[in-house]
């Protein structure tokens, strides 16, 4: 799937009257080139930027896949066409690909890591994306083998402090239930104690907001005193590194 207005919108951005440059000092005659890896990761923006140089009339070649594990100096894409198109498209190709590559790169070495101490957890996306960004940051997810989460505020109810701040837990779950049987519910607790309301009142999801290994372990035990914990699935949000990450497992 691919977001053609957006990467439109980008080389409209990059050259809105053209590449002055190029089109006053180089003879616009064929050529070829490529993109070729730095170093070592999972590879990311190889559809969007097949779809960017065809845009500017250059024919790219994949020699490898989105989501792949890739080696330094590997070549990814082989590229043929007009010198004034290669050049257009370039800057906003590589732009592209660096970031995707770069989102999914540290979300496949977070994720094996996740997964080694707490064996089948998942690292999932948020919406604290660059506006006009977040479909290719969450795709790049994806290809890194995490979850992305929530695309948008329209996609499933996630109900925050800002909105336990103006009513309670076992309300706004009952309202949100009531507007849907189908959308997932999600809520954000900070307490044990809230955790389990949460579940209690029908919560999908329960969010343990910036708790540390201690007190998400209290709050698992809890669940399960109250033969809550198999009806909800449990995310920790808030300050997890790869340095901390080990500190969770066993929760």
């Amino acid at each position: 799937m691919i977001e053609h207005e957006s990467l439109r919108r980008f080389l409209a951005e990059d050259a809105p009257y053209g590449d002055i440059t190029t089109g006053s000092i180089i003879p616009d005659s064929e050529g070829r080139a490529a993109i070729i890896s730095r170093e070592t990761g999972v590879v990311g923006g190889l559809e969007e930027a097949i779809f960017l140089f065809a845009e500017c009339g250059v024919e790219a070649r994949s020699l490898a896949h989105d989501g792949d594990w890739i080696d330094p100096d590997q070549q990814l894409l082989d590229i043929s066409g007009p010198i004034h198109g290669i050049l257009l498209a370039e800057r906003t190709v590589l732009n592209i690909m660096g970031r995707m590559s770069g989102i999914a790169t540290a979300t496949r070495r977070f994720s094996a890591l996740i997964d080694s101490v707490i064996p089948g957890a998942r690292i999932a996306g948020t919406r604290k994306t660059a506006p006009g960004l977040r479909f290719f940051d969450k795709k790049a997810i994806i290809l890194g083998g995490g979850d992305p989460h929530r695309n948008s505020l329209s996609d499933a109810f996630l109900i925050k402090d800002n909105h336990l701040a103006l009513v309670g837990i076992e309300e706004a779950v009952t309202r949100a239930r009531s507007v849907s049987q189908y959308r997932v519910i999600e809520l954000e607790v900070e307490t044990p104690e809230d955790a389990c309301t949460a579940a209690a009142a029908g919560a999908d999801i329960i969010m343990l907001d910036n708790m540390d290994p201690e007190t998400v372990m209290i709050t698992v035990q809890l669940l399960k005193d109250g033969g809550l914990r198999e009806r909800v699935r449990l995310e920790i949000s808030g300050g997890i590194t790869p340095a901390n990450a080990g500190s969770y497992a066993g929760c």
